[in-house]
């Protein structure tokens, strides 16, 4: 479960903020907005991430301090926390280290993760586009030992990125083949009537799927109230996650009196709106995700 620090009572949830914003009261904290994930991204990759980006806002420290700390270069942090790239196990445990926390538990969220790795298509486009924007507090930052390891940088893709086909290549190979398997057409079957006729026979196209669809059908179980799409208490739903758990937390929103928009079974800005309201009116955690805590406010 992914919980973010109480906000303190200076710090206010806007309703034109469609962003998680994590505030702090300590002085000389950063506050961070973090951007939205790729779309495609395995479930299992997206709670890594976002156990990741927990871990980096616990410390207080900025990107550049993370990648000072654990002799990581700051591009790298910016592909881990963007999703564009996977943690290896070293950052990823020296990071806990710096955190102070349970290195099991992120250990056995990195292991599901890479079983399911796979970029996501958007993820490619987005090069050196960081994984949040930071505001400068108002205060000084901690001073960093002047043992810390010195920052190394690296540029976008020098380590971790995958080389790219060349386009001409992929258009000669694709060229050859086809020659390939004509020639070889003529050769075991020459032309008739029959399969000329065969040739200008219609091709049957595949059907389309239609878009799956979502309802709300409440019912009250054992105290709890449930919307027909999922009975979990438990999963993680974050933002730009898609799903029936996306669609029963809009059901359950709109049961609550929140209108999340329409129950189309995607954790857009208007879900996280609604789902940062909830949270606000039953004082609990504030932190945009739909974990136990706020599973259990919304079927109560």
């Amino acid at each position: 479960m992914t919980v973010a620090r109480p906000l303190p009572s200076a710090c206010t949830v806007h309703a034109a903020c469609l962003e998680c914003c994590v505030c702090s009261a300590e002085p000389g904290v950063v506050v961070a907005r973090w951007k939205a994930l790729p779309e495609g991204l395995d479930p299992a990759v997206v709670r890594f991430v976002a156990e990741l980006r927990r871990l980096k806002d616990e410390t207080g420290l900025s990107v550049v301090q993370v990648a000072d700390r654990t002799g990581y270069s700051e591009a790298s942090w910016q592909r881990y926390f963007g999703g564009r790239t996977l943690a290896p196990r070293e950052a990823v445990e020296r990071l806990v280290e710096i955190a102070g926390a349970d290195g099991a538990t992120v250990a056995a969220l990195q292991d599901a993760a890479q079983q399911v790795w796979r970029p996501a298509a958007s993820a490619a486009a987005t090069d050196d586009t960081v994984a949040l924007e930071e505001v400068a507090p108002a205060g000084p930052e901690p001073a960093l030992p002047e043992s810390a390891p010195a920052v190394v940088s690296m540029p976008v893709g020098a380590s971790d990125a995958r080389p790219a086909l060349d386009t001409r290549t992929v258009l000669t190979a694709v060229v050859s083949a086809l020659v390939g398997a004509a020639v070889t057409l003529l050769l075991v079957q020459p032309w008739n009537g029959s399969t000329s006729a065969a040739a200008a026979a219609p091709v049957a196209r595949p059907t389309p799927k239609a878009p799956v669809s979502y309802h709300c059908a409440y019912r009250q179980t054992g105290g709890k109230w449930y919307a027909g799409n999922s009975a979990t208490n438990t999963d993680l739903v974050i933002d730009g996650e898609a799903g029936p758990e996306v669609a029963e937390v809009q059901c359950l929103l709109e049961h609550a009196g929140i209108s999340a928009g329409a129950v189309d079974g995607a954790f857009g800005p208007m879900t996280l709106h609604a789902v940062i309201l909830e949270q606000e009116a039953r004082h609990i955690d504030i932190d945009g995700q739909v974990g136990p805590q706020t599973w259990a406010a919304l079927r109560g």
